[in-house]
């Protein structure tokens, strides 16, 4: 039994020993396993990071080979981020010039009676609004001054130049401000770098982009001046149409002395010392609320000389459009020309313009030095003029008091006459009664047609007056835009978002001057007459309501000029009307008649445009009558 256990014993040991051998190798066996997987996956590993290691190496030798071969090119230098602004100003202005494209990137105006909406100085354009490059081409490589930095040297307070580093010369352009002037010169010159360039090289084009900033309250009235205008070598100055839409494009190909992007009161203005060759000229409408007018592209193309022996020049305008400041500047640019910069303010067509040129601006002036409210000034600027057309205005009222106290007599020939085929033989009678009497029946016309060029005039001078912006008077707080006391501040349609007083004002009074003055002719009317003028009564009712919708987003300085203008007006007529005695005048004409029969009777003939037109009628009836006849004889 002991030897039987033994055995047991000794069996058991070793099936343990036997297992663990197994067990043992088993193990093994699979660490080696592992451990070869492990070894293939980091040879993997490392030849994936050889190959990574390899690429880097290959990717910085050729990053370093082109280093060396673009350290090699003339314009490496110049496209080295040299970020930074050189700022220069004078008494009128401050230019912040940037280096990426050495151009002007802010201009603002320092003067203090030109200030913003928000009440701040006036800024033309900034953060990219505008964009003026120069391109030039080269032997292997063009220029274009936006890709690349520019190095300020010579840095003063009015002057800077801008220069582009090209192998071991340069081009460079100088910024200088004329000293109390919004005229800054500007030349872009080559030094030492003619090699650089083709022998074919002998001009440099210009791409000018401008986004136009909203400076006025008025969006729409502001929208009506904002414009690109240029002047051609011809002496003509011309606008780009507004009548284009959204978009309006004109591609040409003409010389030009200098091409500005303006707006109701401002301008910049580029003049060439030499004429530019325009190509393209396009104006691209922004939306209202956006903070800005139009979007201006110009291309322009200019002389350049290569050899650096003489530098392309320019001066460029930025400021107001103000008559007196735009003639002082023009002076201070070096021109042969006449440049007629004052052009920028528009005072209507040529005859219009010269009213306000020679006499409206003047005059203008003249009452604002004495620093008066302007809404004083524009009183005084009205009864001034209202005072000069009192004769013209007087003649029209006794022209048609004469219609009025004769028209008893008229009214025996209508009904001498009462069939409507005498009507040829009534007219002749009565415009005889006229001649008898030294009665005109346009008398009263043509002293008002007399006005008119004065009325229209101040349409077109009062909203480009500078002088009104930002002046207040009564509840207008600027006389150069809508005065919008009654805001709602949503847009109507055919309104706008608000109500302007002085244009229901002068809605008001103009159709009670068109009522008084209709009520002054209907005395002196017959009744064909006064049937004839019917519809035209209603129309002179109508017309300021009609003009309301488009007046109420104007200049609230313009809309108060015709409201106290038709106010004098309504008063002027009734004084000339109390002053007129019927009696009187009718004994007056009644001595012209005789005193025109006794020179009838000797054969004198009174010498009067309306006795020429007279005769001409009635040798018009007589033909009209001959040609009556022959047609009933050819009847018959």
């Amino acid at each position: 039994m002991k030897d039987k256990n033994q055995l047991i014993g000794w069996l058991l040991m070793a099936i343990v020993v036997f297992g663990w051998m197994m067990y043992s190798n088993n193990d093994a066996r699979q660490q080696a396993q592992e451990r070869h997987i492990q070894d293939s996956i980091n040879a993997v590993r490392l030849e994936k990071q050889q190959k990574i290691d390899d690429a880097k190496a290959l990717e910085e030798a050729k990053k370093k080979q082109a280093e060396m071969t673009d350290s090699l090119n003339p314009l490496f230098a110049a496209r080295q981020n040299i970020a930074g602004t050189t700022i220069i100003k004078n008494e009128k202005i401050a230019l912040t010039i940037n280096n990426k494209g050495g151009q002007i990137e802010k201009v603002e105006l320092l003067d203090s009676k030109y200030k913003s909406r928000e009440g701040g100085n006036v800024v033309l354009f900034d953060n990219g609004d505008s964009n003026f490059e120069i391109s030039i081409d080269g032997k292997n490589e063009n220029i274009k001054s936006n890709d690349f930095f520019f190095v300020p040297q010579n840095a003063e307070d009015g002057s800077v130049t801008m220069s582009l580093p090209i192998a071991n010369g340069s081009l460079n352009i100088n910024y200088e401000l004329i000293p109390n002037s919004y005229i800054v010169n500007i030349d872009v010159q080559a030094n030492g770098i003619d090699g650089f360039f083709s022998s074919k090289t002998k001009s440099m084009n210009i791409s000018w982009i401008e986004r136009m900033k909203q400076q006025e309250k008025g969006f729409d009235f502001e929208n009506r001046y904002a414009t690109i205008t240029y002047r051609d070598t011809d002496d003509d100055t011309n606008e780009l149409s507004n009548m284009g839409g959204d978009e309006t494009k004109d591609e040409f190909d003409e010389n030009i002395k200098w091409v500005s992007f303006k707006d109701q009161f401002f301008s910049q203005v580029l003049i060439a010392e030499k004429p530019l060759k325009a190509s393209l000229m396009t104006s691209k409408q922004d939306k209202k609320g956006t903070g800005y007018l139009k979007t201006y592209t110009t291309e322009l193309t200019a002389d350049f000389d290569p050899s650096g022996k003489k530098a392309t020049s320019f001066a460029m305008y930025l400021g107001p459009n103000d008559f007196s400041i735009l003639n002082e500047n023009e002076d201070l640019i070096s021109s042969d020309s006449d440049l007629d910069l004052q052009s920028l303010v528009y005072l209507g067509w040529p005859i219009i313009r010269w009213v306000n040129r020679y006499f409206m601006i003047y005059f203008f002036d003249f009452l604002t030095s004495w620093g008066l409210n302007m809404g004083i000034v524009l009183l005084i600027l009205t009864l001034v003029i209202k005072v000069a057309v009192f004769p013209l205005m007087r003649k029209a009222q006794v022209a048609s008091a004469k219609m009025r106290v004769l028209r008893p007599k008229i009214d025996e020939i209508s009904a001498k006459y009462p069939n409507p085929q005498d009507a040829m033989q009534k007219q002749q009678e009565v415009m005889l009664l006229y001649s008898e009497y030294g009665s005109n029946p346009m008398g009263g016309c043509l002293p008002m047609l007399i006005q008119m060029p004065i009325w229209i005039a101040l349409f077109n001078f009062i909203p480009n007056a500078i002088e009104l912006r930002g002046e207040s008077f009564l509840w207008a707080d600027d006389l150069s835009t809508y005065d919008d006391i009654i805001n709602w501040g949503f847009d109507i349609w055919g309104i706008g978002d608000h109500l302007s007083i002085f244009c229901v004002l002068w809605c008001i009074s103009t159709i009670a001057t068109s009522w008084f003055s209709m009520r002054q002719q209907q005395d002196a009317m017959t009744p064909e007459q006064a049937q004839q003028m019917g519809m035209m009564k209603w129309m002179m009712y109508l017309m300021p309501l009609i003009f309301f919708f488009s007046f109420n987003g104007y200049s609230s300085g313009l809309n108060y000029y015709y409201f106290i203008s038709s106010l004098i007006s309504v008063i002027m007529t009734w004084i000339i009307r109390k002053s007129i005695n019927d009696e009187k005048l009718l004994a007056q004409l009644e001595e012209n008649r005789k005193k025109r029969k006794a020179q009838a009777a000797e054969g004198k003939r009174p010498s009067s445009m309306f006795t020429r037109m007279q005769e001409l009628q009635q040798k018009q009836m007589e033909k009209l009558k001959e040609q009556q006849e022959r047609q009933n004889r050819q009847n018959k």
